[in-house]
């Protein structure tokens, strides 16, 4: 039987952290998958990520809210939450839940 690698998402999730958390699940020339941990963090004031690429997330656990540059809505994810951010479409995290860590997948194509 070849060798395969379990990977659990939930896994080594520390309670409190001072900096985002990724780990590089998979990846090739064309697609990048990470668990982010997140908790309490935001995109600093003013920034705004202009990427080279799409990039779908989905919240496992958790809670955030999204800006995207052509809307002053802020986009609510809570658990089993999905959306797909196309390359270049201006976006920042504006808060993760406080008070648990937020565990994302994020996926780069």
């Amino acid at each position: 039987m070849p060798q395969v690698e379990i990977i659990n998402l939930f896994s080594q999730v520390p309670g409190i952290i001072s900096d985002e958390l990724i780990h590089e699940i998979v990846r090739n020339d064309r697609v990048k998958i990470e668990r982010i941990v997140s908790h309490g963090h935001a995109s600093p004031p003013g920034f705004w990520y202009d990427q080279e690429f799409n990039e779908w997330v989905l919240v496992l656990k958790g809670s955030a809210g999204l800006s995207f540059g052509d809307s002053t809505e802020i986009l609510v994810l809570t658990v089993g939450d999905a959306v797909n951010i196309r390359a270049h479409q201006k976006h920042r995290v504006e808060w993760t839940d406080p008070e648990e860590p937020t565990i994302w997948l994020a996926v780069h194509y």
